[in-house]
C-alpha cells in the first residue's frame, strides 16, 4: 500500500486499486458534523441520519466534477421525518438540517420516512443547468438508497457504508468504472466482499489507512493526500434579499403593515436577517425604473 499523506479528523481520502477498475472514497467528519448541527435539538436517531448523509454526500461529491458548483441530497418523507438536507460544494464545504414531527425514537428508517422521495441536484452556482433528479425512496438505510440511485439512475455500480454516533460520521465509497481487458476481473466481486467486513466502530475510529490495510492487505490500494472538510453556510442578506423579492413588494409590503418587520431565519445556520418598512422600500427602489424626460434641449 502507498501512502502519499497521514490522515486526520475532517477530511475525505481518494484512493484507488491499481491494475483495476475500482476506485475508493473514506470520509471522516467531526468538527464539520458538530457545527453543523450545533443550532438545533436533534433527536439522537435524526443526528445520526444527519451524519450519514453528510458523509454520504462528501463521498458522492468527491466522485463529481464540480467545478465550483454543490451537490445537494435531500431525503423527502411524508412520516415522522419530514426532510433531510445536506448540501456538499466542490471545495467539500458542507451544511445541512431536517424537519420532523412528532415523537423520533427506535423507527426503522423507512417507517421514519413513510412514502417518500429522494433527490439529487448539481448546481453549477455559475449560471448554468441545474441537474435535479428524482425517485421514489428504495432501501431501508440511506446507502442502500443511494446504491440504488446509483445503479438505476447513474448506472455506476457503487457501494457505499456509513456510520454516525452523536459526534462523529464516516463512510467509505467503493465505485467500479468500466473495465479494460489487462485489469482484473474479479477485482470488483472480491473488494465488495472484503468491504463487507467493515463495522460502524471501524469506520468510526480508525484512520484511513488502518481501516484500509485491514480490509484489503492483500491488495494493491494507493491512498492519495487527503482533502480538508468544513462547515460553511452559503445564506447571506442578499440571498434573503432575492427571496424577499420574489415574493413580490405587495406581500412584503403587507407582511411588515402586519408585524412592523420580517425576519428571516436560516435553517442551516439559524443566522437572522430582519427587514423593516425601511429596508423594504430600499430593496424594491431599484426594481422602480425613473420616468424618461420628454424636454428636448
Amino acid at each position: 500500500m502507498t501512502t502519499l499523506n497521514t490522515p486526520s479528523t475532517d477530511q475525505l481520502h481518494r484512493f484507488v486499486f491499481d491494475n483495476t477498475p475500482i476506485r475508493g472514497n473514506t470520509v471522516h467528519l467531526d468538527h464539520t458534523f458538530r457545527t453543523a448541527l450545533q443550532q438545533v435539538e436533534y433527536p439522537v436517531a435524526l443526528k445520526t441520519k444527519l451524519g450519514e448523509l453528510m458523509a454520504a454526500a462528501a463521498l458522492l461529491a468527491a466522485t463529481l466534477k464540480l467545478e465550483n458548483g454543490a451537490l445537494i441530497l435531500q431525503i423527502q418523507g411524508k412520516g415522522p421525518l419530514n426532510l433531510l438536507v445536506v448540501e456538499c460544494s466542490a471545495a467539500l464545504e458542507m451544511r445541512a438540517t431536517a424537519k420532523w414531527q412528532g415523537e423520533i425514537g427506535n423507527q426503522s428508517f423507512s417507517e421514519l420516512v413513510g412514502d417518500g422521495h429522494f433527490v439529487i441536484t448539481l448546481d453549477p452556482k455559475d449560471g448554468g443547468q441545474t441537474y435535479q433528479g428524482i425517485v421514489p425512496i428504495e432501501g431501508d438505510s440511506i446507502s442502500e438508497i443511494l446504491q440504488n440511485y446509483m445503479q438505476r439512475s447513474e448506472q455506476i455500480e457503487t457501494r457505499i457504508w456509513l456510520a454516525s454516533d452523536e459526534n462523529t460520521a464516516a463512510g467509505m465509497l467503493l465505485q467500479k468504472l468500466p473495465d479494460l481487458p489487462e485489469q482484473d476481473a474479479d477485482a470488483w466481486a472480491r473488494t465488495g466482499f472484503l468491504a463487507e467486513t467493515i463495522t460502524n466502530e471501524e469506520l468510526i475510529t480508525l484512520p484511513a489507512e488502518t481501516l484500509l490495510t485491514r480490509l484489503f492487505h492483500e491488495e494493491d490500494v494507493r491512498l492519495f493526500d487527503p482533502r480538508d472538510i468544513h462547515f460553511r453556510c452559503s445564506c447571506s442578506r442578499k440571498n434573503v434579499s432575492n427571496m424577499l423579492k420574489m415574493l413580490g413588494q405587495a406581500e412584503v409590503d403587507s407582511i411588515i403593515e402586519e408585524r412592523g418587520e420580517i425576519e428571516v431565519n436560516c435553517d442551516f445556520c439559524n443566522a437572522a436577517y430582519v427587514f423593516d418598512k425601511v429596508d423594504a422600500e430600499q430593496l424594491f427602489a431599484a426594481d422602480i425604473t425613473p420616468p424618461v424626460s420628454k424636454t428636448k434641449h
